[in-house]
């Protein structure tokens, strides 16, 4: 008789009774993952899951017995059709290249693992700090970092009196080390880093003295860089061959020097443009004139139009930013303010009380009060 306690199959996976092969696969795998033994040990609502999720899968990712299952229910997968949900070994038996993703999320190799050849080194960072316009014209730094360097000694083999690295036989040359263990749902695998040869999959017997058979010895190094014109906060410079020392005779890996600007009280960036701001005396906003403005070239001469209001900006083309491996510069875009005197002379205040007098008694004007 059937288990009536049994969940439809497609509801266990979460798909539609009319889900392509691809998408049972991909929904089995997703809970397989989730409920997997390994994750929750000794969790038992979690193997339950797994064991239920298996079986689903088992079922409709087999066309014959999809068939059946769609025709006649639970029923028909007892022991006279030829499957048996408690037997676990013939379940799984087909699951290859799911397990072999799952295996692998637990440090697995899965299949087709093979020797370790050259393994290219690792880029390392190293921070710079420039000024603002240091940033926008570029420049050449000297820097001085931390650099494995290869060991006179051994000649970056390791070995002493320069004996050459072999394969690990602990490893066989893969770097990993698995081992299997059998459970219900069959047999798994973990691989974990090999520590004869500390996962390079290359060993010598007799270590060298100077680097303790890193093949390699801690040192400090100075290099020029190159910092191009118009590089921006956060941005960073390649230097080829200057990180981290490649295994098994792989080459370094590259120097990324980031850049960070120092900001500056005069301009602010923003993209290839530059902003600042100009206190401009009031008479001149009044009837015009030009002014000096302060830029990254050095000062400009800029002209005033008569009228101009207080936070007016003006553009100044060409004097921004050059643009990094490109052509030409952004603009300085300045803000004008009117500048208030803080004391005046009586000749001055006479003059501006007669202004202020002479505002008040045309048309429309709102009358001025002080003295």
């Amino acid at each position: 008789m059937a288990d009536e306690k049994k969940r439809d199959y497609y509801e266990v996976l979460g798909v539609s009774k009319t889900a392509t092969d691809d998408e049972i696969k991909k929904a089995y795998r997703d809970l397989a993952k989730k409920y997997h033994p390994d994750l929750h040990p000794g969790d038992k609502e979690a193997e339950a899951k797994f064991k239920e999720a298996s079986e689903a899968y088992s079922v409709l990712s087999d066309a014959e017995k999809r068939k059946q299952y769609d025709t006649v229910g639970h029923a028909g997968m007892n022991g006279n059709y030829g499957f048996d949900a408690n037997s676990y070994s013939d379940m799984f038996s087909g699951f290859g290249d799911i397990f072999g993703d799952i295996f692998g999320m637990f440090g697995g190799r899965g299949r087709g693992a093979r020797s370790r050849g050259p393994v290219q080194g690792s880029d390392s960072t190293y921070v710079l700090r420039i000024n603002f316009e240091e940033a926008v014209f570029g420049c050449e730094k000297e820097i001085e970092l931390s650099y494995k360097a290869e060991c006179k000694a051994c000649h970056g083999t390791g070995g002493k009196d320069g004996e050459k690295p072999t394969v690990c036989k602990t490893c066989g040359g893969t770097g990993e080390v698995v081992s299997s263990q059998r459970t219900p749902f069959g047999m798994i695998s973990r691989t974990a880093r090999c520590t004869d040869c500390g996962g390079s999959g290359m060993k010598v017997k007799n270590r060298c003295p100077e680097c303790n058979g890193t093949g390699y010895i801690s040192t400090r190094k100075r290099i020029k860089v190159r910092i191009p014109a118009g590089i921006d906060n956060g941005q960073g410079v390649r230097v080829r061959g200057e990180g981290e020392p490649g295994e098994n005779g792989g080459g370094r890996g590259d120097l990324i020097v980031e850049v960070v600007v120092r900001s500056n009280p005069d301009f602010r960036r923003e993209g290839t443009d530059i902003y600042s701001t100009v206190n401009v005396p009031y008479p001149v906003m009044v009837m015009g004139g030009d002014i000096t403005v302060k830029t990254v070239d050095g000062d400009v001469s800029c002209k005033v139009a008569q009228g101009t209001q207080s936070g007016t900006r003006v553009r100044i083309k060409g004097k921004g930013v050059p643009r990094v491996n490109g052509v030409g510069r952004g603009d300085h875009f300045v803000t004008l303010n009117v500048e208030v005197p803080v004391s005046l002379t009586n000749e001055q205040k006479a003059a501006l009380k007669a202004y202020r007098d002479s505002m008040s008694t045309q048309p429309g004007k709102k009358k001025f009060f002080g003295k």
